[in-house]
């Protein structure tokens, strides 16, 4: 009988200190504005990985990245990791930005790059942007003919 009440006051005791620390102030994600998919933030940085693709044994992974370096300064770009050597391994990027209350997001720049009997290739760029703005990455990814999307949540860029 004492074992019995011990194992339960340490139960008891187990399952109040999981209610404490648990206890924590969070901003529910319907709090933060969100445009096609992505959220609007105020991060120092956002990485979006590429969307399961069903078919397909040449496409590994892929991921697309922005970096505030500071006022007016970003850094942004991705890759694309082909499962084995391919013929063709490529990513596209494109930058895109957003009104602070805006709806839809907007073209800002875009490059490509593709390698050769690789099994993957990267581009990145540090670009000077408008400031006033939330910008996000999209990337797609493509290897051989297997091919599938990344981007990144908005991230506010101040004026310089």
């Amino acid at each position: 009988m004492k074992k019995k009440i011990i194992s339960m006051g340490f139960t008891l005791i187990l399952f109040l200190s999981l209610l404490v620390t648990n206890v924590t102030e969070t901003k529910a994600s319907s709090d933060i504005p969100k445009v096609d998919g992505s959220y609007l933030t105020y991060n120092e940085e956002s990485i979006g990985y590429a969307l399961k693709i069903t078919r397909g044994e040449d496409l590994l992974n892929g991921y697309s990245k922005i970096v505030r370096l500071g006022p007016g300064c970003i850094y942004v770009g991705g890759t694309t990791v082909a499962a084995h050597t391919v013929a063709k391994v490529k990513i596209a990027v494109l930058v895109e930005r957003i009104k602070e209350n805006g709806v839809s997001w907007e073209y800002y720049e875009n490059w490509s790059k593709e390698n050769f009997d690789s099994d993957r290739v990267s581009a990145n760029r540090q670009l000077n942007v408008d400031g006033g703005y939330f910008y996000r990455v999209r990337c797609t990814h493509s290897a051989n003919s297997d091919v599938s999307s990344s981007f990144t949540d908005g991230i506010f860029i101040e004026e310089p």
